[in-house]
């Protein structure tokens, strides 16, 4: 687990391998069976998680009732509501596992003193906000741009890691689709 963390922040600013262990203890273990909620709408966002091995949702529910899946997480990748984080605020989504998941989950208090302690690790969670902010744009894009079926086309052939793994209505959430139009398509392309 400390092994799959250490080269993870490795490809993005220097770390010395002895300072794993100190850095280890700003991070509390989580494991989570499938579907079962890391984070719930209503409650104060206090952790930012990191995937070890597994797969998370992010959704909101509409004024209709609809779940509407905003982000997925794999392994290496961080997941939260980060303007509630940033706050420390009620947050209006959910994270859900979508299988079986471990994660790493850091409160923003000991965040904070992770980065006065590794200075060096404020330019790792830069880039990694860094990324994750041109990832929203270009699904604002995607979403303006490409018909919906351009956009199921992409988002299956450019991420076939999700689209292995979750199930088809949680990508046609995501894609604001319906599972029946996400069928028709798939149907169609098989014909």
């Amino acid at each position: 687990m400390s092994k799959q963390f250490f080269e993870h922040l490795s490809k993005f600013t220097e770390v010395n391998e002895n300072d794993l262990e100190e850095i280890m203890t700003f991070f509390d273990f989580h494991k989570l069976g499938k579907k079962e909620i890391l984070m719930e709408a209503g409650t104060k966002c206090t952790y930012n998680h990191f995937v070890l091995s597994g797969c998370l949702h992010m959704y909101f529910i509409n004024s209709k009732g609809t779940e509407r899946t905003v982000q997925f997480a794999i392994e290496n990748w961080w997941i939260t509501d980060n303007l509630a984080y940033l706050r420390q605020a009620p947050t209006d989504f959910y994270i859900q596992a979508v299988e079986k998941t471990e994660v790493l989950s850091i409160t923003h208090d000991k965040q904070q003193e992770l980065l006065i302690r590794f200075p060096q690790l404020e330019k790792y969670f830069r880039i990694i906000y860094q990324i994750s902010y041109g990832s929203s744009l270009m699904k604002m894009k995607y979403i303006h741009d490409l018909s919906k079926e351009e956009m199921y086309f992409h988002f299956t052939e450019h991420f076939p890691e999700f689209a292995q793994r979750v199930p088809q209505y949680l990508i046609a959430s995501f894609l604001g689709l319906t599972p029946e139009y996400v069928s028709e398509i798939r149907n169609k392309k098989r014909s």
